[in-house]
C-alpha cells in the first residue's frame, strides 16, 4: 500500500476512480449525469478525465457537475497527449482544461505521454510553475514506463516537486505493470490508478455472448485485446463468476484493486446500468485464494531480471 492522496478538504481517494473519457461521446449527457450520481452514491471521490477526451466535451460536463461536491473530490486532468510535453503546450492546454473544469485549481494534472522530443526538465518546470502558483496539488504521468518514470522523478527533483501518481493499463490480461511499475510505485511511495480494468470490455464477458463495444468498433482495442489468450482467460473468467455468482466486471475491478500495492482502478462505461457491476467491486473483498485463482487465468509477466535462480 503506498501513500493516498487527498482532496481539498482531506477526504482520501477512493477505492477506485471513475474515468469520464465517455462523457460527451459515447455517453450524452444525461447518461454522464447518470454515472455521475451513481460513482457519487458508491463513495467514489477521485475523477478522472483529460484535455483531449471528446473533444473537451468531457471536462465541459465534469465541471458542469461537481460544483457542490468540488471540495471533496479529487479531480484529475490531463496534457500533452498531443502537442509534446513543452512548457507552453502543457500550460496553455491545461488553461484550456482549468477553465472548462470551471476550476480555478485541480487536483491533479498528469502529463499525457512521455514525450521524447522535449527534456523532462522543461516538462517538469511546467508542472512546478503551475503547482506555485496554486493551480495544481498533485503532479502525475501516465502511460510511462518504469525508467520514464524514474526520470521523471530525477527532473522533478531539481524543481523541488515530486511525481505523486502513475496512471498505467492494467488489468487481468494485460499485466506488464506487475514487472516494475507496481513494484517501483512502492519503493518510491508513488500513487497509481491504472486505466481499463476490464481490458476494453473484453473481461465483462459481454464479446463471448457476441455483444459489441470497443474490440468490435475500434482496430486499436481489437489488435490490443486480439490475443487467443486473452479471450479464453474472459471466458473462464466468466465461468468463475456465474459459479460464484458475481459479476465477472465485479471481478476484474476487484482484482485489479487487489494487487499488494494498492491501486486505484480507474472505472468507466456508457450508463449507469453498464457502470453497475464494476461499482460493486468498491465494496467486493476478494480472498486471497480467488484472487490466485484469477491469476493463474492468464501468463504471470517474467520477473525484471535474467537472474531468476537467485529469487
Amino acid at each position: 500500500m503506498t501513500r493516498t492522496l487527498t482532496s481539498p478538504d482531506g477526504t482520501p481517494a477512493s477505492r477506485l476512480a471513475f474515468g469520464a473519457m465517455q462523457f460527451g461521446g459515447r455517453a450524452d449527457a444525461a447518461a454522464s449525469r447518470a454515472m455521475y450520481d451513481a460513482s457519487i452514491a458508491a463513495g467514489i471521490t477521485h475523477f478522472d478525465t483529460a484535455h483531449m477526451y471528446t473533444d473537451g466535451a468531457s471536462e465541459r460536463i465534469l465541471g458542469g457537475m461537481i460544483g457542490p461536491d468540488r471540495d471533496r473530490l479529487i479531480i484529475a486532468t490531463k496534457a500533452g497527449y498531443t502537442g509534446g510535453g513543452t512548457y507552453s503546450n502543457i500550460t496553455s492546454t491545461f488553461e484550456i482544461s482549468r477553465q472548462r473544469l470551471q476550476m480555478d485549481m485541480v487536483d491533479i494534472l498528469y502529463l499525457h505521454r512521455f514525450d521524447p522530443d522535449t527534456d523532462l526538465r522543461e516538462s517538469m518546470q511546467a508542472f512546478a510553475d503551475l503547482k506555485s502558483k496554486g493551480q495544481i496539488r498533485y503532479v502525475g504521468v501516465s502511460n510511462f514506463a518504469a525508467w520514464q518514470v524514474m526520470k521523471a522523478i530525477a527532473s522533478a527533483a531539481e524543481f523541488d516537486l515530486r511525481i505523486d501518481i502513475v496512471q498505467p493499463m492494467y488489468n487481468l490480461v494485460k499485466r506488464q505493470a506487475e514487472v516494475e511499475i507496481l513494484p517501483m510505485c512502492m519503493d518510491q511511495d508513488v500513487a497509481c490508478a491504472p486505466y481499463s480494468p476490464l481490458g476494453g470490455g473484453l473481461l465483462t464477458g459481454k464479446y463471448a455472448a457476441k455483444g459489441s463495444g470497443r474490440l468490435t468498433e475500434d482496430d486499436r482495442y481489437a489488435a490490443r485485446y486480439g490475443k487467443d489468450y486473452m479471450h479464453r482467460a474472459a471466458e473462464e473468467l466468466s465461468t468463475i463468476a456465474a459459479d460464484i455468482g458475481v459479476h465477472p466486471a465485479t471481478l476484474a475491478v476487484a482484482w485489479a484493486a487487489a494487487h499488494p500495492m494498492g491501486p486505484t482502478p480507474i472505472i468507466s462505461a456508457r450508463s449507469a446500468e453498464q457502470l453497475a457491476p464494476s461499482l460493486a467491486a468498491m465494496t467486493y473483498i476478494m480472498s486471497p485464494e480467488l484472487y490466485a485463482r484469477l491469476a493463474a487465468l492468464t501468463p504471470t509477466p517474467p520477473p525484471a531480471t535474467d537472474r531468476t535462480e537467485e529469487q
